[in-house]
């Protein structure tokens, strides 16, 4: 079968090439040109080769096609696209091109071998891909053949699994050069239906970048469903389908995939283009919830190449969100990029400060009432209490309030973790003219048996002392001193003082 192969290719195992590439394996063979493995003899390096066959040389949309895919794969300077060195033609009047030798294998194979891919992993795969479309679109170039065969999966030297897109051979170019040449007609149906958007099965000329987007929304369908979006048993059953039907349920064939992400893939799909998103940038700020985090540098990359080129006012910009469901977010998904995120945690943190600030308002009102009902202290605990009101006030970090427990309906309750009964008020109470300053703003006196409310529970409760000494009464002058000598010289307290 090797041998089979190579004879069809033209090539066989040892075959010098241009005089400095030797043939090693044919790696596939297409309708029109084949790639080998090869070896460049003076630089040591391992190399792809792709030629046209013999039989296609009398094709001049053939030639121009594949003259477009080296333009097109040499401008794009991208990781994620496979690398151009060289072109050149062959003693036969072949054309050839010298691509960096690739490891692994495409997606359209993934999905064979394994089914349907890991969400975040699909996700990756797709913002990956993102990044060659980009570039690609900065340059005036739309791909128009984006598919998972056209996505090839290899290992990086760190390990992580790596998306290079291929086959830019029907890709269309807005340069001058590639206006001149006439292979793309209004007639000619070119790329993969399955993946082609609708105004490209109508024309394959008067496509724009949203077509690509179109494309990348039906590969992350099959990439996490197994199956394409459209499927038909011909060409134009499925150009109905694709022109008419809605789009098929994601979560009707796979539950786990969150109902935002089905709304993201079904905005791709949208058969009115406007309804589309924008641009790349605007589809990979909306997939970064549903990446794996080191996703997020892709995501940066695409924002940075689309506002450099001048595609958009405000690449960075949050594009408004699909309808759907008020469902949460799945769990472990990474916040989006943009200023939405950080509005709402200061959002947060406002609304947590303002009830943080009602309760210190409440538990200063509370303490005032109950110094004015504690009656008269020694002149000390005053003075402490005067300190203690001049100092600021510093509230200890209070624990978490657990995510399940309803939020109460009083404030005072929701910190309180201590209760503390109040004695009856003595009779000496002090005037109302001997009441400290700061008691003044309590205008409403709660009841004796108002609790006293604690932030730190381990900590007793101690009443202040009014800011003002009270007038000393009848029983203060009879314990002035609180002692006697009796006649033995001893110094005994009177009962009444202690």
């Amino acid at each position: 079968m090797h041998g089979e192969s190579n004879s069809a290719a033209g090539v066989s195992e040892g075959d010098i090439l241009a005089g400095k590439y030797r043939v090693e394996r044919v790696l596939g063979i297409g309708g029109m040109g084949v790639v080998v493995a090869a070896h460049h003899i003076q630089l040591d390096e391992k190399v792809a080769l792709k030629f046209l066959l013999p039989e296609a040389l009398g094709n001049s949309e053939s030639v121009a096609r594949f003259a477009r895919e080296a333009r097109a794969a040499v401008k794009i300077k991208s990781e994620h696209v496979a690398r151009v060195t060289d072109v050149g033609t062959l003693p036969n009047g072949a054309p050839y091109m010298v691509m960096e030798y690739l490891e692994g294998g495409d997606l359209a194979d993934w999905i064979k071998q394994r089914g349907p891919l890991p969400i975040e992993q699909a996700v990756e795969f797709v913002l990956q891909a993102c990044v060659a479309v980009a570039d690609a679109h900065a340059l005036g170039i739309v791909h128009r053949d984006l598919k998972p065969a056209n996505l090839f999966c290899v290992r990086r030297s760190d390990g992580q699994l790596s998306i290079k897109v291929l086959d830019f051979g029907i890709s269309k170019m807005s340069d001058a050069t590639a206006a001149g040449v006439a292979m793309t007609r209004t007639s000619a149906l070119m790329g993969t239906p399955l993946y082609m958007s609708p105004e490209q099965m109508r024309s394959s000329k008067d496509v724009d970048a949203q077509t690509d987007i179109w494309a990348l929304g039906a590969i992350l369908f099959e990439l996490m469903v197994g199956r394409p979006a459209f499927v038909a048993e011909s060409v134009t059953e499925l150009a109905i389908k694709v022109n008419n039907e809605p789009l098929p349920s994601i979560r009707g064939f796979r539950p786990d995939v969150p109902i935002e992400l089905e709304a993201i893939v079904g905005k791709c799909l949208e058969k009115d283009r406007p309804q589309r998103y924008r641009n790349v940038a605007q589809l990979a700020l909306a997939l970064l919830p549903f990446a794996p985090k080191r996703a997020k540098s892709s995501v940066e990359r695409i924002s940075g190449i689309i506002q450099a080129a001048g595609l958009s006012e405000s690449a960075l910009a949050v594009p408004p969100s699909p309808q759907v469901d008020p469902t949460p977010a799945s769990a472990g998904t990474l916040p989006p990029v943009g200023r939405t995120t950080v509005g709402s945690t200061r959002g947060k943190k406002a609304v947590v400060g303002a009830g943080v600030a009602g309760a210190v308002v409440l538990f200063a009102l509370v303490g005032t009432v109950v110094m004015f009902r504690r009656g008269p202290a020694h002149h000390d605990a005053a003075q402490a209490a005067a300190a203690q009101a001049a100092s600021p006030v510093v509230i200890p970090q209070a624990p978490p309030r657990p995510p399940a427990q309803p939020p109460p309906v009083e404030p005072a309750k929701a910190v309180a973790s201590q209760t503390v009964d109040l004695p009856p008020a003595p009779p000496q109470a002090a005037p109302a003219t001997a009441v400290a300053p700061t008691a003044a703003v309590a205008t409403k006196k709660p009841p004796i048996s108002a609790p006293v409310l604690s932030l730190a529970p381990a900590a007793p409760t101690v009443a202040p002392a009014p800011a003002v000494p009270p007038k000393p009464t009848t029983t203060a002058a009879k314990c002035d001193p609180p002692y006697f000598f009796d006649a033995k010289g001893n110094r005994v307290f009177k009962p009444e003082c202690l």
